[in-house]
């Protein structure tokens, strides 16, 4: 049976481990902190009870959930939390006006679906994948007339894991549209692949419950093996995300 519902993913991350699938899902709260293995997984809603096993995530925000037919679907972890519940409801509540300022990032693989509902004013959130990107804002001042400068050309980023090594510059947080709480994130400096040798200067990740552990302070520097991708921090014009992280030590 096909589900014509299903959200495909376009880009997305596939878990190489059980550990790193483990790991997600505990930053997600689908699982304790105290879990050494996942578990099963239902969608419900639209009169359905499908079990679903978590392959992979699109963004911070957005796990790939595939179903016994092969099917690969995009949802907030938030929404896939509720359904566990027995008594889960089929309505998502969420003001209109939000949703309707959420902008749809496809090019990025960031997707941002909304039903609404014709016999209500409600809406049902069937999946909700939108990191919301600045964008960098035009010089403030302009300089005074000068030759045309040349953009810098585009780095060919490696698709699988490398061997990284990268400076702490900030621990902060940026805003999660879809929860009451702020994404934690880790900004660093001098980035660089060690093979291929490649400088890319600033990058960010998620701060983790695995780098929480190595109790991280400014200007600490780690190496770990990662994917690095092209996607810019929220407020933050920091151009790399890093994806994945895994051996990670403290230099």
């Amino acid at each position: 049976m096909i589900y014509s519902f299903v959200i495909e993913p376009k880009q997305y991350e596939l878990f190489e481990t059980e550990a790193e699938q483990i790991e997600k899902c505990k930053e997600w709260s689908l699982i304790s902190e105290k879990a050494s293995r996942t578990k099963s997984f239902f969608y419900r809603g639209k009169g359905l009870n499908l079990p679903c096993t978590i392959i992979g995530y699109a963004d911070q925000m957005t796990a790939v959930i595939e179903f016994e037919n092969k099917q690969r679907h995009c949802i907030h972890p938030s929404f896939l939390k509720e359904m566990q519940a027995a008594n889960y409801g089929q309505k998502a509540l969420l003001p209109a006006v939000e949703l309707a300022e959420a902008a749809d990032y496809a090019a990025e693989g960031e997707t941002a679906v909304i039903e609404a509902s014709k016999d209500s004013e409600e809406v049902t959130v069937s999946a909700l994948s939108a990191v919301i990107m600045d964008k960098p804002e035009a010089a403030a001042e302009e300089a005074p007339k000068k030759s045309k400068s040349k953009k810098a050309p585009k780095l060919q980023l490696p698709e699988e894991k490398v061997k990284m090594t990268a400076t702490v510059k900030e621990l902060t947080t940026v805003p999660n549209n879809f929860s009451d709480n702020e994404d934690e994130v880790i900004i660093y400096e001098a980035v660089s692949i060690v093979d291929p040798e490649l400088e890319l200067g600033d990058a960010w990740s998620s701060h983790s419950a695995t780098l929480k552990k190595l109790e991280l302070e400014i200007g600490d520097t780690i190496t770990f093996d990662a994917k690095v991708v092209a996607k810019k921090l929220t407020r933050h014009p920091v151009p790399y995300k890093i994806n994945n992280q895994a051996k990670i030590q403290k230099v």
